[in-house]
């Protein structure tokens, strides 16, 4: 019996993405099917290198293609090409390289919100992502010190715009790099604008695949400047698990919802704290607060953080956990956060932009 492209296609259409609800075929990833007599060669084209659902993808498109009839090997090639959640237009025009914008924010201070977006950042540039960082909290930069990058200044190579430094595979961008580091920044809202506008737009990010944005706490000026600036992809909520925190992000998920910025989930971070001599577990900020926020509004929960020494000594030596403890319970959460994040914004991009024609061969 002879296998035709058609029955290849036939038996991919019956494997679903689980993360955007739509199958491979129909999604476009499914490219450059070569048929031989009753073998065949294709290439499986995710939607992130960071997917978090590839075991079960892969292990779907396996089980469809031993169940073609006279097919008797087949080889799949693996990609990953990152789409825009903004459409046709990346960040509103802003920034025509950058693919997706993620707003990292929370309610209140204090929850870890900087250590998050450097370690979603950074986990996403591991992943193969092209990942930039914009450290967008003007009133307590802390990027410069968190990633190692110090006292170093960027460089304009036509004195109207900026190259990004480089720390952990990542570009990076803060007013920490601008002013010095003991002069406090007292500016008024228009001055704010201003001032974010140029480190949006008059940075030389280059071709990205994601730009994380460290906002500052709180819903001010930042975040409305944002929503009417650009088309960011989402929002990453940040929260610690007692209750006076939960009730802060109630208020930055109005906030979004009200300058249409689609809320991609919560991360619970210093969600329990783990001994390091007798891996005793301790809920010092009660526990599962941020599961029970993302069921009552709706949205998912993208990953809970453990309270541990290595966090706190990663950001104070420039070294990322996920970089200087890969293996640590810290590092894996954070992994899982960025291809939970990652898998929400390929989602949002089957919404946004219409679905590409499939390759066959």
């Amino acid at each position: 019996m002879s296998v035709s492209e058609a029955d290849i296609l036939a038996a991919m259409s019956k494997v679903m993405d689980p993360e955007l609800h739509v199958d491979l075929v129909k999604a476009g990833m499914v490219k450059d099917v070569r048929v031989t007599g009753d073998t065949v060669k294709l290439k499986i084209e995710l939607t992130t290198p960071a997917c978090p659902m590839k075991g079960k993808i892969q292990a779907d498109s396996e089980a469809a293609l031993k169940a073609v009839p006279g097919l008797k090997s087949f080889d799949i090639e693996w990609g990953a090409q990152v789409r825009s959640a903004a459409g046709a237009a990346p960040a509103g025009g802003l920034l025509p390289k950058v693919k997706n914008i993620i707003l990292v924010g929370a309610g209140k201070g204090g929850v870890g919100k900087s250590t998050v977006a450097l370690n979603l950042a950074t986990a996403l540039g591991q992943h193969g992502a092209k990942v930039g960082l914009l450290d967008a909290d003007f009133y307590g930069p802390s990027v410069p010190l968190m990633t190692g990058l110090g006292d170093k200044k960027p460089v304009s190579p036509d004195g109207k715009s900026l190259d990004p430094l480089i720390a952990h595979g990542i570009k990076v961008m803060s007013i920490g790099f601008l002013v010095e580091a003991d002069q406090a920044l007292i500016w008024r809202g228009p001055m704010l604008h201003g001032a974010l506008m140029q480190l949006v737009r008059d940075v030389n990010w280059g071709e990205l695949d994601y730009l994380v944005l460290d906002l500052p706490p709180g819903t001010g000026d930042v975040a409305l400047t944002l929503s009417q600036s650009i088309r960011a992809a989402g929002a990453v909520l940040v929260t610690t698990p007692q209750d006076v925190a939960l009730a802060d992000v109630v208020r930055a998920k109005q906030m979004f919802d009200k300058v249409h910025i689609p809320v991609l989930g919560i991360v619970e971070n210093m969600s329990q704290f783990v001994c390091p001599n007798c891996s005793h577990v301790t809920p010092i900020f009660n526990h599962g607060g941020g599961r029970k926020a993302a069921e009552m509004f709706g949205i998912p929960f993208l990953g809970e953080v453990p309270l541990d020494l290595k966090v706190r000594e990663s950001g104070d030596s420039g070294v990322p956990v996920v970089v200087g403890a890969k293996d640590s319970l810290e590092a894996k959460a954070f992994q899982e956060v960025a291809r939970n994040v990652a898998g929400r914004v390929s989602a949002q991009s089957v919404k946004s932009m219409p679905l590409p024609v499939v390759q066959a061969r």
